[in-house]
C-alpha cells in the first residue's frame, strides 16, 4: 500500500497505511509479550492484595488510588474484577483490599507489580498544603483453580467468624459472615468479609489460602520460583519498586527497570503496560 501511494502520489493511502501500521504494531507487541509469559502459572487469574504502610490516612488514600488504577488497567484488557476483602481506613481511603482479577495471563502481567509503591504529593488532608510521602504494598498470587491437585488437611485449619466492618449494609454488619482462616502448620492467615454470605466468604478465603500455600511449596522445591512472590520488604522508605511523584513535577519511575513517564495521570488511569513490558523484558 505504501508503494502504491508513492506511485500514485496519493496522501490518503499514506494516512490509511499509518493507521493500519499503528494497529498492527500494538497487536504485534501484545503477541510478542505473551511469548515471554512462560511460567507455570503465568496464564492464571491473579489474586492481588494492597496494604497501607507508613503514612496513616495518606497511605489509606493511596491504597484506594492504587486499587482504582489496577481496576482500570483490568477493564482496559477486558478482564473482570471481584473484590474479595476490604477494610476501610479510619478517616478516609482503604487500609487493605484483596481482589481477584480474571483474564488470560493476568498473573503473568501483574506479577511485575509485587512490592512497595511510593507516592509523593501535596496532601489533600493537610490544611498547611505540605508535601507528603505515602507507601503501600502490593502482594500478587496466581489463582490456583480446582484442576490443580492440592489437598489441605481440615485438621490443620482454624476457622474464625466475625462481624464485617465498614460499608455493606445491615446484613453484612450484623451477622458473623466474615471469615478468617489460619493454616496452623505455616501460620498463613487469610480473611474475607466482602460478601453477604458466610459460605461465599469461606470459599474466597480458601481460594486465597490455596494460592498462598502453593507459592510456599514452589519456593521450597526450586530456586526458580523465588520470583513468584518476591522478597517481602518493610512498607516504608528505601524498599519501593516504583515512585509516583505528583509534586513538584509529574513523574512515575520504576526503580528496577528504569522505565519512567511524565504522564502520571494516565498511569493512575490504568496505563501500566509500559512498566509491565519493561519488567517482563528485563526478566
Amino acid at each position: 500500500m505504501a508503494e502504491l501511494g508513492n506511485e500514485e502520489e496519493d496522501r490518503e493511502i499514506y494516512r490509511d497505511v499509518g493507521s493500519q501500521f499503528k494497529s498492527f504494531a500494538a497487536k504485534f507487541e501484545q503477541v510478542n509479550l505473551a511469548t515471554l509469559l512462560s511460567g507455570e502459572h503465568d496464564g492464571s487469574n491473579v489474586i492481588m492484595s494492597l496494604h497501607a504502610g507508613a503514612g496513616g490516612t495518606e497511605s489509606c488514600d493511596w491504597v484506594e488510588m492504587l486499587s482504582r488504577m489496577y481496576i482500570r488497567w483490568a477493564e482496559r484488557r477486558g478482564y473482570s474484577v471481584e473484590i474479595m476483602d476490604s477494610l476501610p481506613g479510619d478517616e478516609a481511603g482503604t487500609k487493605s483490599i484483596t481482589m481477584e482479577i480474571n483474564g488470560t495471563n493476568a498473573y503473568g502481567y501483574l506479577k511485575s507489580e509485587k512490592g512497595v509503591h511510593r507516592l509523593i504529593r501535596i496532601s489533600p488532608f493537610d490544611s498547611s498544603g505540605r508535601r507528603h510521602t505515602s507507601f503501600a504494598s502490593c502482594d500478587v498470587m496466581p489463582e490456583i483453580d480446582d484442576t490443580v491437585d492440592f489437598n489441605i488437611n481440615p485438621e490443620d485449619l482454624r476457622i474464625d467468624t466475625y462481624r464485617a466492618s465498614g460499608a455493606g449494609g445491615q446484613h453484612v454488619n450484623k451477622t458473623e459472615s466474615a471469615i478468617r482462616i489460619t493454616h496452623l502448620p505455616t501460620g498463613v492467615v487469610v480473611q474475607c468479609q466482602d460478601q453477604r454470605s458466610q459460605h461465599k466468604n469461606k470459599d474466597n478465603a480458601m481460594k486465597m489460602l490455596k494460592s498462598k500455600l502453593t507459592l510456599l511449596e514452589m519456593e521450597k522445591k526450586a530456586e526458580v520460583y523465588k520470583g513468584l512472590r518476591g522478597e517481602v520488604k518493610e512498607i516504608g522508605f528505601g524498599s519501593q519498586i516504583r515512585s509516583y511523584t505528583f509534586h513538584p513535577y509529574n513523574l512515575v519511575k520504576d526503580h528496577r527497570t528504569g522505565h519512567e513517564t511524565g504522564n502520571a495521570a494516565a498511569v493512575m488511569d490504568g496505563a501500566l503496560d509500559g512498566f509491565i513490558n519493561a519488567y517482563l523484558r528485563q526478566q
